[in-house]
């Protein structure tokens, strides 16, 4: 493949966005209208797939999956549910520059590459994105940020271009969408092809739409904003998403790249407390269907056919794996992929392997793994079976009645657990509400 063959690819990554938040996913429309319309349109004219999954069901350690197209488990700083602010100044909680990554590995073979949005994968001076592949990077440090002053939960100012804070006004989602529609127009103007991870903040936590820049000196000491939001700030959050995917659309429309580009959407994790994942148990957090059963959308009108569906089952890492198959890069020979290509699939939505996924978090003792038709599960030290096609809510444990399919996927569960690092006894488990602030799930 010759290098102005490849395609042009976009990475896109919602931050907390639950199974059945968008309308091509079954959601509800508000009374103004349509959630995702745009996002329903590339599933309309790409493929959309049901049965695929995050790494994590919760924020960073699902990053470190997709930046290496591994089991983020492989990483001391992945262990963390998730990086949070004390991380500051660590040497070891974040992703080691020296690691290989989707953006370096495109990048040496002639890609231009960009970060727009959400790092969250360990601080300064020891880690950053433009130590892990990326040329430009603009966008929060962090796990959260306030949508209108860009601080975090400390005040500390988090929204940086490369290495430098940045001072600009602006609602956060907009501001990335802008970017991206610039990096869009400016690549238009050369010759090699382009790689954008734009992994916005929304619909994340704090609970601010456009309107609602009044709100943000109401947050800024506790920006999990637990006296806020409601499902339809929640909606209007996406939406703005939405229209900003819109604006990118259209600017590589008009500059001639929507052909060739590859557009891959995502969450970077189920759910949090106004998503709706419906007919899913569970949110982030949980390894039950609705903390890790994600959208996974991908648009690419050279290659994919429109109106697919497909229930390959999938993780992030695979889709990593699917960007540099897509753009005839190779894996280090020294960090050999955990995810596969579903280049495949996105030839033929039709097309169909077999393809194990497999879970652990410190978080309450859980674990996982999907098989075909059949998930494990382990929660607070109970163990479940279930037949996820016949009972996607999981409420019927199969595991009395099929107790030699129980034990078998419990023992590949802990094969697979012993090719990987133990959980490190420090790793921390940071939540930000308790059943004190909210009646659990």
């Amino acid at each position: 493949m010759t290098l102005s063959h490849r395609p042009n690819i976009i990475y896109i990554v919602a931050d907390d966005l639950g199974y059945a938040d968008l309308g091509c996913y079954d959601g509800r429309d508000e009374s103004w209208g349509p959630v995702s319309p745009v996002l329903d349109g590339l599933a309309t004219q790409g493929v959309k797939f049901t049965q695929g999954y995050s790494n994590s069901p919760v924020c960073s350690p699902t990053r470190f999956a997709l930046m290496t197209a591994r089991y983020q488990y492989r990483l001391r700083g992945a262990a963390e549910e998730p990086i949070n602010s004390k991380s500051r100044g660590s040497q070891t909680l974040g992703l080691p520059p020296e690691q290989p990554t989707l953006p370096s590995l495109l990048r040496d073979a002639g890609y231009r590459t960009a970060l727009i949005g959400k790092w969250h994968l360990g601080f300064a001076p020891h880690f950053g994105p433009l130590k892990s592949g990326y040329e430009e990077a603009y966008g929060p440090l962090a796990g959260g940020v306030d949508y209108f002053t860009h601080c975090d939960s400390a005040g500390r100012h988090d929204l940086w271009l490369n290495d430098a804070p940045r001072h600009e006004e602006g609602y956060l989602t907009d501001l990335l969408s802008r970017r991206a529609v610039d990096y869009v127009e400016r690549m238009a103007t050369q010759d090699a092809p382009f790689f954008i991870s734009l992994h916005y903040t929304a619909p994340h936590w704090p609970w601010e739409t456009r309107e609602d820049a009044g709100r943000a000196p109401q947050v800024k000491d506790n920006l999990f904003d637990l006296a806020g939001g409601n499902i339809h700030v929640y909606r209007r959050m996406i939406h703005h998403m939405d229209e900003g995917i819109g604006w990118i659309v259209e600017a590589l429309r008009r500059t001639g790249q929507l052909d060739n580009t590859l557009i891959v959407f995502t969450s970077d994790n189920g759910g949090e407390r106004f998503s709706d994942n419906w007919p899913l148990v569970g949110g982030k957090m949980d390894l039950t269907e609705g903390g890790i059963r994600v959208p996974w959308i991908a648009h690419w009108p050279a290659v994919i056919r429109p109106g697919g569906t497909s229930r390959q089952l999938c993780m992030t890492m695979d889709w990593s794996a699917t960007m540099l198959a897509a753009a005839g890069v190779a894996a280090h020979p020294g960090y050999p992929l955990d995810g596969v290509s579903l280049l495949p699939v996105l030839r033929d939505a039709g097309h169909a392997f077999d393809r194990p996924l497999h879970w652990r978090m410190n978080h309450r003792d859980q674990r996982a793994l999907r098989d075909g038709d059949w998930k494990y599960l382990r929660v607070d030290g109970h163990d479940y079976l279930f037949n996820i096609p016949q009972d996607e809510r999981e409420r019927a444990n199969l595991g009395h009645q099929q107790p030699d399919r129980l034990a078998a996927m419990r023992a590949d569960w802990e094969a697979w657990n012993a090719s990987m690092p133990p959980i490190p006894e420090d790793a921390t488990v940071s939540l930000g509400y308790s059943a004190k602030d909210m009646p659990q799930r």
